[in-house]
């Protein structure tokens, strides 16, 4: 069998192990039966919300269970064959079962991707939040360009982009900007950039061409769902109204209509500067409630958003990702070594392998340290 083709038999097997690990598959069978006995309960639709839930769930094993089978039952299938059209030197019939055989490693590796993708919140809007860190005016540009990055990513998804609120740097780019990304698992893909951002380049600012580095932090949180019930208490928070304007003079509010909510148990601060001070209270709000959902998500699920809990300042020891464009070209993932050195290509919103990388390394399990050693 040519090197090409267990390449991609290699392939589809590395997908059906993270597929198998996903679901759990040795206890598959057995939760299965319990769904189907639970299933046929008389007293199931008494509670109408739980039931549906239980077929959702029942659905999604039912889909995993299959899809596994599926594909490592094709794969057996074709290269057998192979190996039989090798053996009688059909040429047509080993050339069938080779196209069909890359065909199936692509499937694979797609829905190993669906299945990165399926937790409690990945399918939820998200609002992604960047902050300018150590190093003034060239973290401030270096905020722009991550945000600009970060909406032609989204856009090549097809997803949708609302500019939330936005702080103009002193003197170039931003300090602060937060978006709301619509679109099928917009949460899922964005979890993963949490953390720390640093750039080092040859500074535009500086008139000596020396080299810099800066800092950003972006903070992804989940679009809270109607029929998810966050409380907040009003007496928790305290709402404020001031005068906003965006950056290069645009939007410029002549009311006090930008809003700021401050929940006092958490710290939490959100903001919204569009022209209704109505909208903005709504915005701001719904804000408030996803992040404390999120803070809800990583007390459950510590190990898959570690980045959210060290999140830390965004300065040295706290980065994720290393974006070197002098002396060299790279852009590196501190916490999967994921890398390449297509810069402009990753500025421009060719982030998915870092992502897939960062989901992947949540599935396993591996600490930070284990996947560098």
């Amino acid at each position: 069998m040519r090197a090409e083709i267990q390449n991609a038999v290699a392939e589809i097997e590395k997908s059906l192990d993270l597929l198998a690990q996903r679901m759990d598959w040795e206890t598959a069978s057995h939760r299965l039966e319990e769904f189907n006995a639970r299933v046929e309960d008389p007293n199931l639709w008494d509670d109408p919300d739980a039931a549906q839930k239980l077929m959702r769930d029942r659905q999604m094993l039912v889909d995993a269970m299959e899809t596994y089978s599926s594909i490592k039952q094709d794969m057996s299938d074709n290269v057998e064959m192979i190996e039989l059209g090798e053996m009688e030197d059909d040429v047509e019939v080993v050339t069938d079962a080779e196209n069909a055989l890359k065909a199936l490693a692509v499937k694979a590796a797609q829905k190993e991707l669906e299945a990165l993708l399926d937790g409690e919140a990945d399918s939820n809007d998200t609002f992604l939040e960047i902050n300018a860190g150590a190093g003034g005016t060239e973290s401030c540009d270096w905020a722009s360009m991550l945000a600009r990055m970060y909406v032609r990513w989204a856009e090549k998804k097809g997803y949708k982009v609302d500019l939330q609120s936005e702080s103009a740097g002193d003197e170039a780019g931003i300090k602060s900007a937060t978006y709301k990304i619509s679109g099928q698992n917009a949460y899922g893909w964005l979890k993963s950039e949490s953390g720390v951002h640093r750039l080092v380049r040859i500074s535009p600012f500086d008139s000596a061409a020396k080299r810099h580095t800066s800092f950003c932090s972006v903070w992804v949180y989940p679009v809270v769902d109607d029929n998810i019930e966050i409380e907040v208490n009003p007496s928790d928070i305290r709402i404020d109204t001031y005068r906003s304007s965006g950056a290069g003079g645009q939007h410029v509010n002549t009311t006090d209509s930008a809003v700021r909510i401050t929940h006092h148990p958490t710290g939490i601060v959100v903001t919204s500067s569009e022209k209704s001070q109505h909208q903005n209270r709504d915005i701001a709000m719904k804000a408030l409630k996803s992040r404390l959902y999120q803070m809800e998500l990583d007390r459950r699920n510590m190990a898959i958003n570690e980045a959210h809990e060290s999140k830390g300042d965004a300065g040295w020891g706290n980065q994720i990702r290393s974006y070197v464009l002098q002396p060299y070209q790279m852009v590196k993932d501190l916490r999967t070594n994921h890398e390449t050195s297509d810069t402009k290509g990753v500025l421009d919103g060719d982030l998915d392998g870092f992502m897939a990388a960062t989901l992947a390394l949540d599935v396993s399990g591996k600490s930070r340290a284990e996947a560098q050693g």
